[in-house]
């Protein structure tokens, strides 16, 4: 089995390493020139954003040829699915890749903006019997769509919508770097587009955007000084990284 995957602070790692088998980072699939695989089960693994898919994921979806009777994704999200999966499966049927199996996974969210990382923590969302039973599922090779609602579908396609007209909702403009920086490297590590490099001006050290981000928030979320931040967010002490996974494998998947 062969189970491709695209993760920023871990969870989606996290889910993937579960399912056994060979893991293949979608960041680093998209480097390379390879890009035809066969198994006789193939996963696909990456979180929801705005309700809908990572344009790195859908950039893969359009790269990638995968030949197998079962082909099953699993989608971590941290508030609403909406119709994150109905459209992934249609997206990915475009493209010639058919999925028997797909789920959401409810998991602790990092959408800084948003939600507050220590609230986030304390509630009850059974990761682990959940997580167990999507294991089971496809071990047993089970086929199931979370087809989600009509208007769930209704709310990713406008939330995608609002996004398509303006791209610069999450741009990482929106990042400030403080003086805490010390100029470590982390951020451009962690970073699934190599869209940092660290400024080496002594006087400096500090991470340099090029207009290319992602908006997974690696970067603020896994720097070792807090030294990154958003202009706006709940609780800019509050981080998160999955407890399951090391900042060492995340660097290998994104690096």
């Amino acid at each position: 089995m062969k189970v491709f995957y695209f993760t920023a602070t871990g969870n989606s790692l996290d889910v993937a390493k579960r399912f056994g088998g060979e893991l293949y980072s979608i960041p680093k699939i998209l480097k390379g020139n390879q890009f035809d695989f066969e198994d006789e089960k193939i996963g696909i693994v990456f979180p929801c954003y705005a309700i809908g898919v990572p344009s790195i994921v859908r950039e893969f979806i359009e790269k990638i040829t995968l030949k197998s009777p079962y082909i099953f994704a699993i989608i971590t999200y941290g508030n609403t699915l909406g119709g994150c999966v109905n459209w992934f499966k249609s997206f990915a049927e475009k493209n010639n890749i058919h999925i028997q199996y797909a789920e959401g996974l409810l998991m602790i969210d990092n959408y800084l903006p948003i939600f507050n990382i220590e609230k986030q923590k304390l509630k009850e969302k059974n990761i682990e019997e959940n997580l167990n039973r999507l294991v089971t599922d496809v071990s047993q090779g089970k086929k199931y769509i979370n087809g989600g609602t009509f208007f769930s579908s209704m709310a990713t396609d406008a939330i995608q919508f609002i996004y398509k007209i303006n791209p610069n909702i999450n741009s990482d403009k929106k990042f400030s770097v403080s003086d805490k920086c010390n100029g470590c490297g982390t951020c451009a590590k962690v970073c699934p587009r190599d869209n940092i490099i660290i400024d080496k001006n002594p006087h400096q050290l500090k991470p340099i955007y090029g207009g290319h981000c992602e908006f997974c928030l690696a970067c603020i979320n896994l720097c070792p000084q807090k030294s990154i931040t958003l202009k706006k967010e709940s609780n800019p002490n509050a981080r998160f990284m999955n407890e399951n996974v090391t900042l060492k494998e995340i660097i290998n998947a994104n690096d």
